[in-house]
């Protein structure tokens, strides 16, 4: 095969090579052989963690293969480097991409949130296939930036957001469009999250770094935020409640659960936001101030318009950090609030003939009607893809990358950008107002004395299209973020 053909549409024409070679079909070869021509080479970038569930997912147990992968902490992705002891290891993906991008087909990417635009944009820059952990993005900006790219760039594309591949959605979704809750005015969305330190002061020793990375890793791990020394409180896991890196209970969980009603109402982008923080005292009558860190707990309301799908207006409350929504009328005394965890996680769709209970990532839908009858889900692993892990969301995702962009299996995809990119807009649409939130001035009162101002706890209007906050211009600094010189992702 000549070395300038591209290898992307190898794979779709199956049986004759660029240079006249005939390519057996796999009926030929033998039932259960998976043609080379058939394959994905793929690459990681982030390979510990949710990276290894990731990568081994999109693997398919031997369905494709793994070239390579970057992972600054090599400690944490032993089980891959075990698993895969051909793929070439690297420290850098820039590297990975520079040295072995002519090989790779598609990507997994499951690092923090602050690495996800920049990596992914770059990848898909070279026409790799891109497979992103939830959140989407850091920022709304970048959000936006990752949806019009991947049109641009013509990739295949999906969010880690497994739920959204759960055979339970469709069941709830026609459950709604049969009219059997009527129309929805409020949603309601609770977490257990954070289950990681929030709400603490920003850390002021330097511990030593761990024995698998150098100066030069943390660098490269630090990638877009903002220069800090290493410190355990932010890797591994950690990072999740610090704005430098990650997007807190909200982005942990928000795309799981918010994506439900997101999916099912048929939703937009909002038109309003409004947050509510909780607060820690370490001495009287001084609440700590930490705009660093994400907040022990919050519950924001989002409002949305009416829909083609849901006739009137809106709105959804989040709550995380321990607060939950209280019993509906409809719900037995007697119920957990949700199936998730005996209540730890849930959704709820209240609608004019009834409730809708949803656990975590779409499992479990239930109906309480206003007449007193529940409508049950009676078979929820009846749609499920047989033997496949998470739904088959990773799976479903090769094999649109093979099928090619704007193919049925691409458009078939249940987290392509084109959706999880509004969907994490949403998301951190809730984090914008909770770090607005924060935001204080001194000023002097009637009597003189020095005082502050919280001038961002209020409503903030907001203008999707344009991405713009209209009624308070500060809002408008967390729609994107300062990034380090040299890591800005370059939406050329």
């Amino acid at each position: 095969m000549p070395k300038k053909s591209n290898r992307r549409n190898f794979i779709k024409n199956t049986s004759l090579s660029a240079a006249g070679f005939f390519i057996v079909p796999r009926h030929v070869i033998g039932k259960g052989y998976t043609a080379p021509s058939d394959k994905l080479n793929l690459a990681a970038i982030g390979a510990g963690g949710k990276g290894q569930s990731d990568l081994m997912n999109s693997f398919n147990n031997g369905a494709n293969n793994v070239v390579a992968f970057a992972d600054v902490d090599w400690n944490q992705c032993k089980t891959v480097a075990e698993k895969f002891p051909n793929a070439k290891k690297y420290r850098d993906f820039r590297k990975m991409l520079e040295v072995s991008g002519k090989d790779i087909d598609a990507v997994t990417i499951s690092t923090p949130d602050h690495f996800h635009s920049t990596a992914a944009m770059a990848c898909m820059q070279m026409g790799k296939h891109v497979y992103v952990q939830k959140p989407l993005t850091h920022n709304i900006a970048e959000a936006r930036m990752l949806t019009e790219a991947a049109r641009k760039y013509k990739v295949v594309t999906q969010m880690g957001n497994q739920g959204a591949s759960n055979p339970a959605q469709k069941t709830a979704m026609a459950w709604f469009d049969k009219g059997l809750i009527g129309t929805v005015n409020k949603v309601e969305i609770w977490t257990n999250r954070p289950v990681w330190p929030q709400g603490i002061p920003v850390p002021s020793d330097k511990p030593a770094m761990p024995e698998a990375m150098s100066a030069a890793d943390w660098d490269i791990w630090l990638g877009p935020a903002q220069y800090v020394d290493y410190h355990p409180l932010y890797h591994p896991f950690k990072w999740r409640g610090w704005w430098n890196f990650g997007t807190g209970a909200l982005g942990d969980i928000g795309c799981h659960t918010m994506d439900s009603p997101f999916r099912i109402l048929g939703l937009g982008y909002p038109t309003e936001v409004e947050a509510s923080v909780g607060q820690v005292f370490i001495k009287d009558w001084t609440p700590e101030y930490i705009p660093e860190g994400c907040p022990p707990s919050s519950m924001v309301e989002i409002k949305f318009p009416a829909t083609s799908k849901n006739k009137t207006p809106m709105k959804m409350v989040w709550m995380d950090g321990g607060l939950r929504p209280f019993h509906p009328d409809q719900l037995p005394a007697s119920e957990a609030l949700s199936p998730d965890g005996g209540g730890a996680n849930g959704v709820y769709l209240h609608g004019s003939k009834g409730l809708m209970v949803i656990g975590m990532y779409g499992n479990n839908p239930k109906i309480y009607l206003n007449s007193g009858e529940q409508v049950n889900m009676p078979s929820p692993e009846k749609d499920a893809p047989k033997g496949l892990p998470e739904w088959g969301h990773q799976v479903l995702w090769t094999e649109a990358c093979k099928a090619g962009f704007n193919s049925k299996q691409h458009k078939e995809l249940t987290s392509s950008f084109d959706y999880s990119g509004p969907l994490t807009e949403t998301v951190l649409m809730g984090n914008l107002a909770i770090r607005s939130y924060m935001l204080r001035r001194e000023v002097k009162n009637a009597a003189g004395r020095n005082g502050l101002d919280y001038y961002g706890r209020k409503k903030l209007l907001w203008d999707g299209a344009a991405m713009k906050i209209t009624n308070l211009a500060e809002a408008n600094q967390f729609v994107s973020r300062d990034y380090r010189e040299g890591w800005k992702p370059n939406a050329k």
